[in-house]
Formats: structure tokens, C-alpha cells, sequence
């Protein structure tokens, strides 16, 4: 079922394997572009059309009633695990606004003033599948703490019912404008009828796909690329082997297009835990998707020595990386790819899905190489302002006439010289 790989000698199989996956053909490009040209055209109408064609949803715009209502049928246990999740993360994402809102201002020998503001976005669209509270609290804290001012939420029903995990954690964080719509048609709709500045929230490849076509042009998405999820495991003789199966299993069980790699020096356990993920496969719920995410991505790696570990991992660029091994201190401060370390055997990366504080949505598909996970600075923007004074402008304007003319771009010298007494 799952692949080996032995990256004794050399990479290039594994890298060979990572691009496949990463390149894989979108075949969606058409029937998302088509989608988002309707909603843009037709508005409400069009969005309407798509929720009752794919989920025969004809209810859109939530009102206050119809969410408690929903809020009123969830279990309490359920309610109480949300509100401890709720205050873990607040209290860890807090931290992040230390020095964040601090205003830089800069005065030279001319009396020339340079600040760098901060400043937050105005309005965020939340998109967060049918049945993931979790989500919608690691993109909504962060938000809230940032100061945005309008936080709109999307979560499609799934087999026709809504959610009310979801809505009594957008009723906790104070959103107040909630849509029941899913897919390229509620990303659309957040771009075209609600008009955010900025979407965030995983999806499927449907959403993945709007999101991209739309980013950039019309709204902001995420700077990372929050994709299928995927974990990586490092684990030696001393590994139990039910935590690295049951790990492995843990996110096979998210999506088909999961990736789950563990990498060991020794080739004692594979055959243990090959077996164990058969084994186990046979009583979880969500089998089949899990069965396709190992078969497809699944992966084993061997490697000869630390330094090969080190070089397979920031290769890799795994969302989550757990280092399940005694002496984790020697590896961890020598990855730079990846999204988040789950250090030692007590630290299970499912934990951090919920209750940790930390952020789950992190960057895939080795976007970790030139991007972060979730965090406050997605919802902050920074602008410079500029005042000159009379002596100042004359004093670093002639330097940059000098360069502007350099460039042939002789309307930016007379519009500096406009400024000038003396040009």
C-alpha cells in the first residue's frame, strides 16, 4: 500500500515523487472559471442557482434566530471543548500583537519625517467546511486580534443540515453575518457580493481553485498555500509504533490528496508499521480516504544518517513534522521548512488540530519554504507615509533625478523639479 523510498544514495526519487503530487493536473480550471464569470455577472441569482444544483441548499443568508436555533441542538460537551480550544488559542495568538501596532517614524538632518503604519484589513471572509469548529477559530482569532472590523463566515450544510459546532463558534466570536453556501460559488460570492478584502479557509479543490484565480485580482488569499493536509514523521527503534501508525492514519483521514511520509534510519519497524496501518484501516470510519491518500501519497523513507534527515525534512517541506524521537533537541532547531514541529513522544500533531493554541492552518506542498502558518500579520497591512520638508526635498531630490533620468523616465525629474526652487 504505502511506497518506500531509499534515499541512501541520493534524493532524486523523492523529489521526483513530491513534484508528481505538487504539479498534479487541475483539471477544474474551467468549470471554477465559469462559476466565478456567473456570480460575477448574475450575483445573488447565479449563487443561488449553484447551491441548489450542488447541495440543494436554497437557504443563503442566515438570520440570528435560524443560528440559535441550530446553536440550541448542540451537545454541551461539545460546547465546553470549543470554549477551551476558544481561550488556548486567543491567549497564544495575543502574544503575537506585541510590538505589531507599533508606529515607526523616522526624522533625518532635513527634517524629513518617514513613519511606517500599521494598519488592519477592513473586512475578511471566513470559508470553513461543514463540520470544522476548529477552523473557524484558528481564522477568526487571529482576525479578531488583528482589529478587523467585518468578519463574514461561509460554511456549506453538509447532507443538508448546517452545522452547530460551527455557528455556536461564530456566534462566541461575534460574527454576525453568516452564509450558507460552499464551493468556487461562495468564494465567488465573498469576491463579487460580499466584497471582502481578503477570503481565508481551507476547502476542497474546488475552493483551492477560486481562491487562486481570484487572488491577487480581486481579493487576497492566504500567502501560504493551505492545501490537503499532510504530515511527517520522524521516528527511530525506540518509536512506538502505534504512535507513528496511528499519526500517519490521522491525516490520511483528512482528504485523498493527504500526504503522510515517515522517515526512519531503521528498517525494522517499516514491516511493523505497515501491518499496523492495514490493521487499523480496517475499523476507521473514513477507510476510504484514507486508503486512497496512502496509496496515492503514502511514503516511507530510509536514510543512512542525521545529516540525510536533516537535508530529507527541509526538502520535504512537510505542513507538520513530528520528531517522535528521544534526543528531538538535535534536529528541531535545524529544520527551516516546515509548518509546525510536534517535539517528542508526548506531542501528537491531532492535538494541535484543537487545543494546543498554536495555529493549524499552515502552509503544504512545500509552500513552507517561503511562507508561515496563519497569524496576525495575514490580517495587518502596512502603509508608509512620506512628508518632506522645503529644504528636504531639495536636498534627496537631485540624487534622485540623477537616477530617474538614468532610467529614461524623464516625467519623474520634472515632476520632482516641480518640487524644487533650486533644479
Amino acid at each position: 500500500m504505502i511506497k518506500i523510498i531509499n534515499c541512501k544514495n541520493n534524493i532524486n526519487k523523492l523529489t521526483n515523487f513530491l513534484e508528481s503530487r505538487r504539479t498534479e493536473k487541475n483539471n477544474n480550471l474551467e468549470i471554477v472559471n465559469k462559476i466565478i464569470k456567473d456570480i460575477k455577472k448574475n450575483k445573488l441569482k447565479a449563487l443561488l442557482n449553484y447551491e441548489k444544483k450542488f447541495s440543494k441548499n436554497k437557504e443563503i443568508k442566515l438570520s440570528t434566530d435560524r443560528v440559535n436555533k441550530s446553536i440550541k441542538k448542540l451537545d454541551p460537551k461539545v460546547k465546553k471543548a470549543i470554549d477551551y480550544a476558544y481561550s488556548r488559542i486567543w491567549k497564544f495568538h495575543l502574544k503575537q500583537i506585541k510590538g505589531l501596532r507599533e508606529k515607526i517614524v523616522y526624522f533625518d538632518k532635513f527634517k524629513n519625517k518617514l513613519e511606517y503604519r500599521s494598519v488592519p484589513i477592513e473586512s475578511v471572509g471566513i470559508y470553513v467546511p461543514g463540520n470544522l469548529p476548529s477552523t473557524l477559530l484558528m481564522n477568526s482569532i487571529p482576525a479578531k486580534i488583528a482589529g478587523v472590523k467585518k468578519i463574514i463566515l461561509a460554511t456549506p450544510k453538509i447532507n443538508g443540515k448546517l452545522n452547530p459546532a460551527v455557528l455556536y463558534a461564530a456566534k462566541k466570536m461575534g460574527i454576525k453575518e453568516i452564509y450558507s453556501m460552499g464551493g468556487a460559488q461562495a468564494i465567488a460570492s465573498f469576491a463579487y457580493i460580499q466584497k471582502v478584502n481578503k477570503v481565508i479557509g481551507p476547502g476542497n479543490k474546488y475552493v483551492a481553485e477560486a481562491k487562486r484565480q481570484l487572488s491577487g485580482k480581486i481579493i487576497g488569499t492566504e500567502t501560504m498555500y493551505a492545501g490537503a493536509s499532510e504530515i511527517c514523521v520522524l521516528a527511530d527503534n525506540k518509536t512506538d509504533v502505534n504512535q507513528i501508525i496511528t499519526s500517519i492514519v490521522s491525516q490520511a483521514e483528512h482528504d485523498p490528496d493527504s500526504q503522510c511520509i515517515l522517515i526512519t534510519k531503521d528498517k525494522k519497524i517499516i514491516n511493523k508499521v505497515r501491518t499496523g496501518i492495514t490493521k487499523i484501516l480496517k475499523t476507521l470510519p473514513r477507510k476510504k480516504i484514507a486508503t486512497t491518500s496512502l496509496k496515492k501519497n503514502g511514503l516511507i523513507i530510509i536514510v543512512k544518517n542525521d545529516k540525510q534527515i536533516l537535508n530529507v525534512i527541509n526538502e520535504i517541506a512537510p505542513e507538520h513534522l513530528e520528531i517522535n524521537v528521544k534526543n528531538y533537541k538535535k534536529y528541531d532547531k535545524k529544520i527551516f521548512n516546515v509548518g509546525s514541529i510536534c517535539n517528542g513522544r508526548y506531542t501528537p500533531m491531532s492535538v494541535s488540530d484543537y487545543t494546543v493554541g498554536t495555529n493549524h492552518v499552515l502552509p503544504t506542498s512545500g509552500s513552507s519554504k517561503f511562507s508561515s502558518g496563519l497569524n496576525i500579520n495575514e490580517f495587518i497591512k502596512k502603509i508608509s507615509v512620506v512628508t518632506l520638508s522645503k529644504l528636504g526635498v531639495e536636498k534627496i531630490g537631485n540624487p534622485a533625478i540623477t537616477l530617474s533620468e538614468f532610467e529614461q523616465l524623464y516625467g519623474h525629474a520634472q515632476s520632482i523639479k516641480s518640487r524644487m526652487r533650486r533644479n
